[in-house]
């Protein structure tokens, strides 16, 4: 199963950056275009998140992308 790469936008809006199939490739990626939008500084600013999800394809990855989570218990961040 392949490793997508997204970019999260305010409205669940999502823009697939890329798709790999070693996770070492898709982090590598991540952390670029996270170091690239925080040199911009358009990274938290304007909501925007870069996010890996491993699925077997990218509507599977995306579902999961757009599925509420719980809050983690207090005193665990």
């Amino acid at each position: 199963m392949p490793y997508f790469v997204f970019a999260v936008k305010p409205f669940a809006q999502l823009e697939c950056l890329g798709e790999h199939a070693a996770y070492r490739d898709a982090s590598a990626l991540a952390k670029s275009l996270r170091a690239e939008r925080q040199a911009r500084g358009a990274t938290t600013a304007q909501g925007e998140s870069i996010r890996i999800m491993f699925a077997e394809t990218m509507t599977a990855a995306e579902d999961l992308l757009l599925q509420p989570r719980d809050a983690p218990p207090p005193g665990d961040t």
